[in-house]
């Protein structure tokens, strides 16, 4: 153990604000990384042992910017430690089930009575209540009754989960820290903290919003593959090119399809119009055909410095590559590890370059004394 309890972020917009995270998976510390990317000082509580044990897993890499202490919440020496951190911290992040927190005395009553400026963020998949409440569940389940994963696919085909980027990150750490923020502001006007409770499926919902607008006007049918966003149009889908790779249309507007069609050469007298709905299967068939005369690279240079709305569909290592990315700066290496860099970007206050994941617990009693 290293005694070392100097702030790992001493700058940023978030400079000089105490976290305490209760050691969890997925988007609680997602959520902590993000603060601790803009500047704040982010304690993450694990149990004994747990830093060594998870020190080269992917959870790791998310723990970066901040430092890391362990307790045994189950000693009464443990837990008087982790209650004297959060009666000087601004927030604290928990992604327990419900009931965790009170059965191990670190519930919000308990917290709020010793600091009643305290940002209680509850992180879930169900919520505080309902009578999922106490399920387990992971990204795709939460998805799942939220009616986003019935629309994403190709028609007559199975659902496809977007990975784990819809409820987890989309729905959970992003809505999470909005949530801090806001709670932060009326801390600033009321004086008074809160508790926030954030559910994935409330998020996952609500940033759905677009469909459900769409489906109110008669615009998003249930049925999957048949929309505008979800393969349907023709111009919004991805196509194999010549070498397996694939292009990324997403033409939509009638200035952006006349461009992509002059440039795919299929914008002849003959050929079916943008909204020539009776003749998208022949237009599909047509773009399918062209871009497999060509490599994916070929057809990039072609659409390259354009307004066509069409670019090659990167891997991940490729994306490191790739000139708008590296010309932004938008991934970096943080001890051997590739990463984005903290969004979104100050001009007063830029985030500070983030700090490699701890390796080493630190001496609590050192922290924010």
């Amino acid at each position: 153990m290293t005694t070392d309890s100097t702030p790992t972020s001493g700058n940023g917009t978030l400079a000089g604000l105490r976290v305490v995270e209760l050691g969890g998976i997925g988007p609680g510390p997602h959520t902590a990384m993000m603060l601790a990317d803009m500047g704040a000082d982010v304690v993450t509580v694990l149990r004994p042992g747990e830093t060594e044990s998870s020190r080269d897993g992917w959870a790791h890499i998310t723990r970066r910017g901040r430092r890391i202490v362990e307790l045994n919440l189950k000693d009464d020496a443990g837990l008087a430690e982790l209650l004297r951190l959060v009666s000087v911290a601004d927030v604290l992040i928990e992604g327990f089930r419900p009931g965790v927190t009170e059965r191990m005395g670190v519930g919000p009553d308990v917290c709020l009575e010793r600091n009643p400026r305290l940002v209680y963020a509850r992180m879930t998949g169900w919520g505080q209540d309902g009578p999922w409440a106490q399920r387990a569940g992971h990204d795709i389940n939460y998805l799942s009754i939220t009616g986003h994963l019935n629309a994403i696919g190709r028609a007559g085909e199975a659902p496809v989960p977007p990975l784990n980027l819809g409820a987890d990150f989309g729905g959970g750490s992003m809505f999470c820290i909005s949530g801090i923020l806001a709670a932060l502001y009326s801390r600033s006007v009321t004086g008074a903290g809160q508790v926030i409770d954030v559910a994935m499926v409330d998020g996952a919902a609500v940033l759905g919003q677009f469909q459900w607008a769409m489906r109110a006007r008669g615009q998003w049918s249930d049925k999957r593959g048949t929309n505008m966003l979800d393969t349907g149009y023709p111009f919004y889908d991805t196509y194999a090119c010549a070498d397996g790779g694939y292009m990324a249309v997403g033409a939509l507007e009638p200035q952006f399809y006349a461009e992509f069609a002059r440039l795919l050469e299929i914008d002849g007298p003959e050929a079916p119009g943008q909204f020539d709905f009776d003749r998208w299967g022949e237009l599909r068939e047509l773009i399918a055909s062209r871009f497999a005369t060509k490599s994916r690279d070929d057809w990039a240079e072609v659409f390259d410095g354009t307004d066509a709305c069409t670019t090659p569909v990167l891997s991940y290592t490729e994306a490191l590559a790739n000139e708008h990315n590296v010309a932004r700066g938008i991934y970096t290496e943080i001890a051997g590890d590739a990463g984005p860099v903290p969004a979104p970007r100050f001009s007063g206050t830029p985030s500070p370059v983030p700090a490699a994941p701890p390796r080493e617990t630190v001496d609590p009693a050192g922290i924010w004394t």
